[in-house]
């Protein structure tokens, strides 16, 4: 578990899968960098893709960056890490990318990356955590969002939960503004 600290954490999710010429890697470089000079530490899943474009953007401005990690994977985490925490189960791994963080942001990505969102907003759903931001960067989330209400059962006021962002700079600015208020 990443140990209590003071400082003022914000995962990020995404696919692992994209190059750094995508434009999910080029926001979530952008956004790390400019989440990093707000003075935020950054979480991400620790491995590739938006994961290490988030990683490196927050560590070229000299920021902390955990990254959550897991035993069973054969891959080698991202170079941008300052801090490793490593996991045996996915479920141990999900609860250290959340219960320390006052924000949260998604960038597109897989099934990872919905399993992820769908269990923060769950938790904010049903209070488990308090509220805080649940940021959707990208033009893909407005479409999967409204998907999920024609066909699952997701209310508009389940949507009122979540902030949707179409760049690094306005999803930085929801997390400092709506992070603010919350205490962990």
């Amino acid at each position: 578990m990443i140990e209590k600290t003071n400082d003022k954490i914000v995962t990020i999710f995404g696919g692992s899968k994209c190059s750094p010429n995508s434009p999910e890697y080029l926001q979530a470089k952008d956004l790390g960098a400019r989440l990093a000079e707000a003075g935020f530490t950054i979480c991400t899943g620790g491995y590739l893709g938006v994961m290490e474009a988030a990683s490196r953007g927050a560590r070229e401005k000299g920021g902390r960056v955990f990254g959550i990690v897991m035993n069973q994977f054969k891959g080698e985490p991202n170079r941008y890490l300052t801090d490793k925490v490593a996991t045996d189960h996915f479920y141990d791994r999900l609860q250290n990318l959340i219960m320390r963080s006052v924000g949260f942001v998604a960038l597109r990505g897989g099934m990872g990356t919905v399993t992820e969102i769908s269990l923060v907003w769950n938790k904010l759903q049903t209070r488990v955590l308090d509220k805080r931001p649940l940021v959707l960067l990208g033009d893909c989330w407005k479409e999967v969002v409204r998907s999920w209400q024609e066909n699952l059962v997701v209310s508009n006021s389940d949507v009122s939960l979540l902030d949707f962002a179409n760049n690094a700079e306005d999803a930085c600015r929801i997390i400092v503004e709506k992070s603010r208020s919350v205490v962990l």
